[in-house]
């Protein structure tokens, strides 16, 4: 039964890796070397470069580099302010023959929005023929840092001391909200991200949504042009509602939305060229991968003729997946050499659920940490519970061989004589403390402050599903200890509020309450045969 269980495991694991990682043909290529994009929104920062430091400043030398790569796909970029360094764009741009969309960056602070438009409107007379137009000001409605009638007034300010056109980028609904700032622009610059509307758009609905929306502004404003001034599609993050970020999404995306624009007649300037780390401290992982190209390589996300998938690292993941599978398996074969008695039928059932289920998300919980991981505390938080997902179905399956139930909290911090003696289980313990901690935070922080928040269903499951299984073994006699009572109850009680909250078409939302309410389940049948006082 065991080398039966293991074959099956294994096969299936290849099967659902080859069904993940199948690759999506495309009638336009995302980044066709035969057509150059219209334009694309530039932000030079890598690494822990960030403009959030005002006094950072992105050296020629790095912009050059970039500018050159974007030439070759690109025939325009638009840049969002003169700060930071980006105030040498335009005298790089004119070197690798690049048009400029020119960004003022607007806020609060009037002696700062002074000096940006001074500095902008001396770089429009100095680089005539490389800045297309000036974007005076970017969601700063949207942000509530200026009125309409201030940013109004600003607009007319800087278009009398230009020649180039000068407009107004928002999201959409604000020009409908504020339509006096019509009449002050030569040009109306509307943001459309389907990912990020009130109601989100799926990916492969969001080429049709972006031209009803750009129809429906067309109406509102006729007379004057109407510039797709951002969208896009992120490649990692979080769904919201049906709406999935990932790598085919992303470039089926793209790829419609440029089609559509060659088919319409209308300009659009995609969001972005490069991945930017720095957004994802303002708006979680999603906010980093809306680029075209990564932010370490520097390299396209899609080079033509290449086949596109969400996972091209795919049979390595898969070979991986099929290792931890076999350590599972040799786990549970070793204890019982140990320890020769027939365990029930049961055992290697729950066995084979665990070997198969660590084996399929093992590369998937990989691939979720190496993308969702920011900063020291992201690396710490997400290693930590990959490192007990990776251990528990391991230290559960030698459990289920030797006959010994799920660990207690008191086992591990209660009274000397109630402890464990067991180095095993006293590892298992730990792995159990470290996922219901951490499942406890983010399911928390699901309720009060979801928004860019990531499920981490890959590894919560991977660690759950042999503690269930083990769960089995414990025997329902004895009092209920009330930390597992108190972590089943927060459990349970955020699963209903998450699943009501994210929607039901958030299946990344579904299967991570699924999770949580079995961990619920699995941590409400610990007992103890004597609370100590």
């Amino acid at each position: 039964m065991p080398l039966a269980l293991l074959l099956v495991s294994l096969g299936t694991i290849a099967a659902v890796w080859w069904w993940l990682a199948t690759p999506i043909t495309l009638a336009r290529a995302p980044i066709d070397p035969n057509a150059k994009l219209q334009c694309v929104s530039y932000a030079p920062f890598r690494g822990a470069q960030t403009p959030l430091q005002s006094t950072a400043r992105v050296p020629a030398g790095q912009i050059e580099q970039d500018l050159a790569q974007l030439a070759g796909i690109s025939e325009c970029i638009r840049t969002y302010s003169v700060e930071n360094g980006l105030d040498q764009v335009p005298g790089i741009a004119a070197k690798v023959g690049l048009k400029v969309i020119q960004g003022i960056w607007l806020g609060s602070d009037r002696l700062k929005n002074q000096a940006q438009i001074a500095t902008v409107v001396g770089l429009t007379k100095q680089y005539p023929g490389v800045i297309t137009a000036v974007v005076v000001g970017n969601e700063v409605l949207l942000r509530g840092e200026m009125t309409s009638n201030d940013l109004a007034a600003t607009i007319r300010s800087v278009k009398a001391q230009i020649t180039v056109p000068v407009t107004y980028a928002d999201v959409w609904e604000y020009w409908l909200r504020n339509r006096e700032i019509y009449d002050a622009v030569d040009f109306v610059t509307i943001h459309i991200l389907p990912y990020w509307e009130d109601f989100p758009i799926r990916a492969k609905f969001a080429a049709a949504h972006v031209d009803a929306i750009r129809q429906q502004l067309a109406v509102a404003f006729p007379g004057k042009e109407i510039l797709i001034g951002e969208t896009g599609w992120p490649s990692e993050g979080r769904m919201r509602e049906g709406a999935l970020p990932s790598r085919t999404n992303q470039a089926r995306v793209v790829s419609e939305i440029l089609s559509l624009a060659k088919q319409e007649n209308f300009r659009v300037n995609l969001i972005e060229a490069y991945d930017q780390p720095w957004k994802r401290r303002l708006e979680g992982t999603v906010g980093g991968y809306w680029g075209l190209f990564d932010s370490v390589q520097r390299a396209l996300k899609y080079p033509p003729g290449k086949a596109i998938s969400n996972f091209p690292l795919w049979k390595w993941q898969m070979g991986f997946g099929m290792g931890l599978s076999v350590l599972v398996f040799a786990a549970a074969g070793l204890t019982l050499r140990r320890r020769p008695w027939m365990p029930p039928r049961t055992s290697w059932i729950a066995v084979g659920i665990s070997a198969t289920a660590a084996g399929i998300l093992l590369g998937v919980a990989c691939d979720k940490m190496f993308y969702e991981s920011y900063g020291f505390g992201g690396w710490l938080q997400w290693g930590a519970l990959l490192a007990a997902a990776t251990a528990s179905p391991l230290l559960c399956a030698n459990a289920l061989m030797a006959g010994r139930a799920l660990p207690t909290f008191l086992d591990l911090f209660g009274p000397d004589d109630g402890r464990s003696r067991s180095f095993l289980t006293t590892l298992l313990g730990l792995s159990l403390v470290v996922t219901a901690l951490i499942g406890a935070e983010t399911a928390i922080g699901f309720v009060f402050d979801p928004r860019y928040k990531d499920f981490p269903y890959a590894a919560l499951t991977m660690a759950v599903l042999p503690f269930a299984t083990l769960a089995l073994n414990r025997p329902q006699q004895g009092a209920r200890p009330i930390a597992e009572a108190v972590f089943a109850g927060l459990l349970a009680m955020s699963a209903l509020f998450i699943v009501v909250n994210e929607g039901s078409a958030n299946w990344q939302s579904l299967w991570t309450c699924a999770i949580y309410a079995l961990f619920a389940l699995t941590l409400w049948r610990a007992r103890v045969a004597q609370i100590p006082k």
